[in-house]
């Protein structure tokens, strides 16, 4: 077979003997499976060092994408601060002063010039935060992990034993020593993620309903009902699009966000000059403390409501990966930052001069010129859907990490855009939160009650921000104990003193999204845990080699043409379903794969560093072991192009299988043959001659052409070998190569294990309902296997067992 990425213009050698071909310098290709990464800087995305001019313009589409929420936030943050009226004129400039640092200190230092730099690889969020640790220790509750898989995820470097260097190694020991700790991590992120979720459901419900409410000031007859079923129609709608993909989404929507930004801005700048320029007072912090000494309990409560100013920052960091770091500081410093404090100073001018009740619930729209009401209406309510999709399409991209993690039944994933991975639709989801948005709207009807229950979703990420970044610091950063510590401080005493506030209303809007969040991690937490617990239950019992080649060697077992493709979930040995099913039916193709695909804590897994390979003794049985490593933001291939692409590395393992079996130790072939789960005895080839050098050699295209590519050195080892092989050995490798070839183009079998889980009879009643109940109603409605990996149907067998756990 034909995979040669250059010929070599040696001439052919006559054959006597064992050959030994002069060394010559040349540049070659690795095809090392795990060569890029562990030779190449780590980076990600847009996070390197980008023109100013790539800067500005993803600065443009941030404006789009991210700010739209933020944007629309002084929309409903005074009128549900004030719900009960204001009591004295400087409580204005109390709360005004309040959102400005809040503010400046949650979403301008915490996230935009501290949390954007904790990102994995260039994606941000929660979760990003987990797989960011995960990288760093060994957290992950599934024991899959392989020494292979720090050559692609790692970022250690070798340091000093300084005191950071010491409290990483201490902080590590405990988070990989203490199952509590593994546990309280997990529960933490999973936590997070469910509530970003919710989030996603309350987001759109209270911005579109705060805009719609603004047509009372033209229309005072439109009752509260007609104003709930113009807002769910306008959802409904919204949903339904969804499908269409958000290609191009920056571009298309950064004009009007900007328009919107402006016009909000200018109508801040008018309201200050018109109604009471003394309001700049707010900047004094004073205020604050006059506030608070004046409202007492009551001021300490609206706390809930004015951290609603900040509310779209988890998203916008969650979203990190569409653009680089310096142009979400660019945009926002410079562009959401001022627009929005002048929108908040502008209604707190106008508030001074009306405090009377009937001005407070639409603050926003009684504070601007009467002449640009429609204008601003059409706005107000374009930028509410736009602040909407950011949070929709982040609720998309966070139900495929939980995937990842196997945290979430499985669920079909479309991706929209060719172009750009991050791009998803989840019909499932879409249809969740489209269903749970109207009813929301309709049974909680004002923006009172939704905000409320928004407030618990922000304040509760916040914490959990706080603590994994805190981890972060410790782990990864290694930065001097003393910022740590001020970090800590400062934002773990003012968040809880929010979250305390938000608390003390728990019945009044709270309960709902916890409730829901407590639905949500119910069913992550039952599929995880039966997920843990039946990969350790074949972990317990993986075939022995003895078996496999007892198996193999059974004179009634037939060998059919074809290549097999034997999915399993296991990655470090043979599952205990291959015998279940050699017994069943004594028959098995002539080349078989058994695959793990396995997803690791990191964004995105080069195509050239995803294979790892092992073949299974006896040799001549042509059985191999692989696992195909995905990041938990790439997509699975269709299963032709998945095929191609495993069966072409595959033929550069088994050339590279032969090359490399010699009685020494190579330091740069495959890792994936020699250490962790893919460890095996090396052995001499054919007559003891073999390949003696440093580096991979290039693709032969054909071994019996006896053409020897030049094996080149790196510059640290300096050292030239001559190169030997056996005329015999290259003819195996030849027509190993080509019995695979083959076999494929005599048909691909795609063999599915499928397994029921039960409990254990002696096992209590809680297992047995999460088990036997709750995780089987789950299996049976979710998505299946061969849907996930666009297997044919004609091509398909699956294989049935049951375990008990």
């Amino acid at each position: 077979m034909a995979m040669s990425s250059g010929r070599s213009n040696h001439e052919i050698v006559p054959y006597s003997g064992d050959l030994e071909v002069p060394v010559q310098p040349v540049d070659v290709q690795r095809q090392d499976s795990l060569y890029l990464d562990a030779t190449r800087p780590a980076h990600g995305g847009h996070h390197g060092r980008d023109s100013w001019l790539r800067t500005l313009r993803l600065g443009f589409q941030c404006v789009g994408i991210l700010y739209a929420d933020l944007g629309t936030s002084p929309l409903y943050v005074y009128s549900n601060t004030f719900k009960y009226g204001i009591g004295h004129e400087d409580d204005v400039l109390g709360v005004l002063s309040l959102i400005i640092y809040s503010f400046l200190l949650f979403a301008l230092i915490k996230i935009i010039f501290i949390a954007l730099y904790a990102n994995d690889d260039g994606e941000g969020g929660t979760f990003a935060l987990y797989s960011l640790i995960s990288r760093y220790a060994r957290v992950a509750l599934i024991p899959n992990q392989q020494a292979e898989d720090e050559l692609v995820s790692s970022s250690s470097r070798h340091r000093k034993p300084s005191a950071p260097f010491r409290r990483a190694q201490w902080m590590k020991n405990l988070l990989e020593a203490s199952k509590p700790a593994k546990l309280t991590l997990f529960f933490l992120t999973i936590f997070a993620t469910a509530l970003a979720i919710s989030d996603s459901i309350l987001t759109p419900s209270i911005s579109v309903l705060s805009a719609v409410n603004g047509l009372k000031l033209r229309s005072p007859n439109l009752t509260t009902d007609q104003v709930v079923w113009i807002t769910v129609g306008i959802l409904v709608a919204f949903f339904a699009v969804q499908h269409l993909g958000t290609v191009k989404i920056g571009y298309t929507f950064a004009p009007i966000v900007v328009i919107w930004l402006l016009l909000i801005s200018g109508i801040g700048i008018y309201d200050l000059i018109k109604y009471d320029v003394g309001t700049l007072k707010a900047f004094n912090p004073k205020y604050i403390i006059d506030y608070f000494r004046r409202n007492k309990k009551k001021g300490w409560v609206s706390l809930g409501e004015i951290l609603l100013c900040f509310t779209g920052t988890e998203a916008l960091y969650a979203d990190l990966g569409y653009f680089s770091i310096k142009s979400i500081q660019l945009s926002f410093s410079f562009g959401l930052l001022p627009s929005v404090l002048l929108s908040y100073i502008g209604q707190a001018a106008y508030l001074r001069k009306h405090m009377d009740m009937q001005y407070v619930p639409n603050a926003f729209f009684n504070s601007i010129p009467s002449t640009l009401f429609w204008p601003t209406f059409v706005l107000a309510l374009t930028t509410s859907v736009i602040g909407s999709q950011a949070m929709v399409s982040c609720a998309f991209a966070t139900m495929s990490h939980l995937q990842t993690l196997s945290c979430f039944p499985r669920v079909k994933i479309l991706h929209t855009s060719s172009r750009y991975s991050g791009h998803l639709y989840i019909p499932e989801v879409n249809f969740f939160l489209c269903v749970a948005s109207v009813i929301v709207t309709i049974s909680f009807r004002t923006t009172g009650f939704i905000a409320k229950a928004h407030e618990i979703c922000v304040a509760l990420v916040m914490v959990i921000t706080t603590l994994l970044m805190t981890i972060v610091m410790l782990l990864v950063w290694k930065v001097n104990i003393l910022w740590i510590a001020l970090f800590f401080a400062v934002f773990m005493s003012t968040e809880t003193i929010y979250l305390s506030a938000v608390l003390y209303k728990f019945t009044q809007g709270p309960y709902f999204p916890l409730a829901m969040s407590a639905v949500l991690m119910v069913i992550m937490m039952v599929w995880h845990y039966v997920h843990v617990k039946r990969y350790k239950y074949e972990l317990q019992h993986t075939v022995s080699p003895d078996e496999v080649k007892t198996l193999l060697e059974r004179h009634d077992l037939k060998r059919v043409p074809g290549l097999g493709l034997f999915y399993t979930e296991l990655v470090q040995g043979i599952p205990p379903i291959f015998p279940h099913l050699i017994e069943k039916i004594p028959t098995v193709h002539s080349v078989i794969v058994f695959i793990s695909v396995k997803h690791l804590p990191i964004p995105h897994v080069d195509v050239s560093e995803r294979f790892l390979f092992r073949q299974v003794e006896p040799k001549e049985s042509m059985v191999f072991r692989c696992v195909a490593r995905y990041g938990y933001r790439d997509t699975l291939e269709a299963a032709n192009d998945f095929v191609a692409t495993l069966v072409e590395y595959l033929q550069y393992y088994v050339r590279d299988l032969s090359l490399y079996c010699t009685a020494e130790p190579l330091r740069t072939s495959y890792p994936s043959i020699r250490i962790d789960s893919f460890s095996w005895d090396k052995k001499h080839s054919g007559h003891g001659s073999g390949i003696h050098a440093e580096e991979m050699l290039t693709p032969i295209q054909s071994f019996s052409e006896l053409t020897m590519h030049q094996v080149g050195m790196s510059s640290r080892l300096g050292i030239f070998q001559p190169a030997k092989m056996n005329l015999e050995e290259m003819l195996r490798i030849e027509e190993d190569q080509k019995v695979i070839q083959r076999e494929v183009d005599n048909g691909v079998i795609y063999i599915l294990g499928e397994t029921e889980v039960v409990a254990k009879p002696h096992s209590n009643l809680i297992k047995k309902i999460a088990v036997n109940y709750i995780f089987n109603f789950l299996r049976k409605n979710s998505r299946k296997g061969e849907k996930m990996f666009s297997i044919p149907r004609g091509k398909l067998l699956k294989v049935c067992i049951a375990y008990e756990i």
